[in-house]
């Protein structure tokens, strides 16, 4: 399934266990010699939601959140194991998120996700930064100095505002952020361009699996960046576009709403 191109092979581990998924994500993920996609999901029976998801990226690693595959999951406990209520739980690693699906004709075509709140103190996202709140702060990196923005949506995102994305050399200064050493777990970092008040362009370099299509809390921290650097608005929907599509983000008192669709691909068996 995908989330506007952001593409995870999901498991369903409601009835078997699935041994080892750091391995399997390594091995599966690979586009020339196996499956393919930017990792594996697992969709787990929960006891204290409608279903519990793990994500691991391409590399392996864990991921405690992942936007674009809650909304996947979100459609696949309603088509597939016919859980038929338009409001869903997950219980991921980074707590609890609640669902609002968008049916039509008994197929979900859209999915909206509470985010929670965004985590902006220093040693909680991990950031290796002083002061209560990281907005437009210099960060040498490659050699440059960066402003960046950064905060959490359940995992660690640095923002940086610039201009058209497209020009920049992601593959060389990706990881460059990544593994810089003011972010001791890493970090996904998104270069994001202002096209218009709360409309924003983005590419988005994620810890452990590379440029990816869409980051779903890529979008969020972009959006909640906007606000903070007052490019966007509080209340409104901020559209986000990616390489593979666009979501929609709301960034209030209450927390953050994204928005978008997701697909299924094809389904299918694997010898292990």
């Amino acid at each position: 399934m995908h989330g506007i191109g952001n593409d995870y092979i999901y498991f369903d581990c409601f009835e078997e266990d699935l041994p080892d998924p750091e391995r399997l994500a390594v091995k599966l993920s690979d586009r020339r010699f196996s499956v393919g996609g930017d990792g594996i999901v697992l969709i787990l029976p929960s006891e204290v939601a409608d279903a519990r998801m793990r994500m691991f990226n391409a590399d392996g690693s864990e991921g405690k959140m992942c936007g674009n595959a809650i909304r996947c999951v979100g459609k696949f406990l309603y088509e597939i194991k016919n859980i038929r209520k338009e409001a869903l739980t997950v219980e991921t690693l980074s707590g609890v998120k609640k669902l609002k699906l968008s049916v039509v004709g008994g197929v979900c075509e859209a999915v909206t996700a509470d985010m929670g709140m965004p985590e902006f103190v220093p040693e909680k996202i991990p950031a290796l930064f002083a002061g209560e709140k990281i907005v437009s702060r210099p960060l040498i990196v490659g050699g440059e100095t960066y402003r960046v923005t950064v905060l959490s949506m359940g995992n660690p995102h640095c923002v940086v505002f610039g201009g058209d994305p497209e020009g920049v050399a992601l593959e060389k200064i990706g990881p460059l952020f990544e593994r810089h050493p003011a972010f001791p777990e890493r970090v996904n970092t998104e270069f994001v361009q202002v096209v218009e008040k709360n409309i924003l362009k983005m590419r988005v370099w994620e810890r452990g699996s590379g440029e990816t299509w869409a980051c779903g809390t890529g979008a969020c921290a972009a959006a909640v960046a906007g606000v903070l650097n007052g490019f966007c608005e509080t209340g409104a929907d901020i559209a986000v576009r990616l390489k593979g599509g666009e979501l929609s983000v709301r960034y209030t008192e209450g927390g953050v709403l994204m928005t978008g669709p997701a697909a299924f691909a094809f389904r299918g068996e694997i010898e292990l």
